[in-house]
């Protein structure tokens, strides 16, 4: 074994764990690796790491020992209890004031039971979310570390080192400390939640220009580079666009890729996670749950080949007003195309207020005390989400740290007001001609609840009280009322 020791280890050699071992090795730290099959270990030290400085280790009692003090392991494996198992083989060779990290894509509320358990043994304990994909662990990821706090100035120097940079001058981290326990996996699950969304919304948008305008992939392409380089800048739009310009490369294949893809869209959970806690807290992420729900409903394909030879799409005439509107606003072809454009801006803005109205939720309920302006920040480059206005979160939550939601921002409420009308009109033209739009629909039915005053829940609760006694307020005093509607009803006519 070489005397040198480490500056860090890796646990976990699959493709996210090796890029994040060269991205550290790259900022010049010397990195310890291992992975359960060791075989693994030979082959990357042998192979991306060979002439760098690495260090291989065929156990997790050779990795700890290869270790400066205070020791630093980064578990990169698979979340659930492969984790547990991998924390109780660390224990026993590792000494107080130590730092585990997991590195995984791990449900929040393991990371808070696992940051108690380490600490009871004297260790300490973080848990990071980790998003970029391949390319940002390589080259500079966003990076969502919170657990326990006295780990952070142990850990900072490389996770902001290796973390994707943001600023006019490309020297702000996007990396910081978020809080206790698991609030950096809950961070990283909603950023995954608002990725759904986003996602989904963007599938929409595809879908009304390519079904709805008749938008060839070469149009497509164009449409999505020209909204890149303004307020729509992100790197889900920049793949998108890269997406419309790939033709199929298989042996007698022809035309675009893209048209080729089985309609059956995949999920690996952190969606459904946000959208069940957003139930258990009482807050309406409605857009990333219609995007889960938009996912299983692809998976329904054969079910959707047998509806489609039995249910009709709309008659052209079935309802002349709002026939005769659509096509009117179909006559301007670039302004219809517009018109979806301030769509999706519009619904990404309520995709993202969702998102923070529900870290604020989960702060509040956890304690985890959140900086919401710094949570916009880590997002700002690396991440999958990464967009211009993430900016103008940021500076939405510093000039006002207790916002009650995004659409209050003066900001964002201009551009609510400047876009509403194109928004309303897109909703309106995928309606009339059957083209579906759960997300961008959710948006606006999000938007138009949560600025009236007053909601038809008061017919709700005299329905509760009614068949099941379970009380309502008055809006006229105070108090908590029941009533015997059966009693006080009008009897129906024989």
């Amino acid at each position: 074994m070489s005397e040198q020791k480490s500056d860090i280890g890796l646990i976990g050699l699959a493709v996210m764990g090796e890029n994040l071992a060269l991205n550290m090795e790259s900022r010049g730290y010397r990195v310890s690796v291992y992975n359960r099959t060791v075989e693994k270990v030979d082959q990357f030290i042998n192979g991306r790491a060979q002439g760098k400085n690495f260090q291989g280790c065929h156990s997790i009692e050779e990795l700890v020992a290869s270790l400066k003090r205070p020791r630093l392991v980064m578990m990169m494996v698979k979340a659930g209890p492969a984790v547990d198992a991998l924390i109780d083989q660390l224990l026993p060779h590792m000494e107080p004031g130590d730092v585990i990290i997991d590195g995984g894509n791990e449900h929040y509320a393991n990371t808070e039971r696992r940051t108690q358990y380490v600490e009871s043994k004297g260790l300490l304990y973080v848990g990071c979310g980790v998003s970029g994909g391949e390319e940002g662990a390589l080259k500079g990821p966003s990076l969502m570390p919170g657990g326990s706090e006295e780990a952070w100035p142990l850990i900072k120097p490389i996770f902001q080192a290796i973390a994707a940079k943001v600023g006019p001058n490309k020297d702000i981290p996007c990396c910081e400390w978020l809080g206790p326990r698991g609030a950096g996996h809950y961070v990283k699950m909603v950023h995954n939640g608002i990725e759904y969304g986003d996602m989904q919304l963007i599938c929409e948008t595809y879908h009304i220009l390519k079904e709805v305008v008749g938008l060839s992939n070469e149009e497509l392409y164009d449409v999505f580079d020209q909204w890149n380089r303004g307020e729509l800048e992100s790197y889900l739009i920049e793949i998108t666009r890269d997406i419309f310009s790939v033709k199929d490369d298989q042996p007698g294949g022809d035309g675009y890729l893209v048209d080729k893809i089985l309609d059956v869209a995949g999920a690996k959970g952190t969606g459904k996670w946000m959208s069940q806690l957003a139930l258990d807290l009482g807050v309406p992420s409605t857009l990333v749950t219609m995007a889960v729900f938009a996912r299983a409903l692809s998976a329904a394909k054969e079910a959707r080949v047998r509806a489609s030879k039995v249910l009709p799409p709309p008659a052209e005439d079935h309802n002349p007003p709002f026939a005769a509107a659509v096509k009117e606003l179909l006559k301007e072809r670039e302004q219809f195309i517009e018109s979806v454009r301030r769509a999706l801006y519009a619904s990404k803005i309520c995709s993202y207020a969702q998102g923070f109205v529900q870290l604020q939720a989960a702060s509040q309920e956890h304690d985890w005390n959140l900086n919401y302006g710094t949570c916009a920040l880590l997002w700002r480059g690396g991440c999958i989400i990464r967009a211009q206005f993430l900016d103008r979160i940021k500076e939405a939550f510093d000039a006002q740290p207790d916002l009650e939601n995004l659409l209050l921002s003066p900001y964002f409420t201009q551009i609510i007001e400047k876009n509403q009308e194109a928004w309303r009109a897109a909703v309106l033209v995928a309606t009339q001609l059957g083209v579906p739009t759960p997300a961008f629909s959710t948006a606006l039915n999000y938007y138009d609840s949560y600025r009236r005053e007053r909601l038809p829940a008061n017919l709700l609760q005299a329905q509760r009280d009614y068949f099941g006694a379970h009380t309502y307020q008055r809006i006229d005093r105070p108090g908590v009322f029941h009533t015997d509607w059966l009693k006080l009803r009008r009897p129906p006519r024989d």
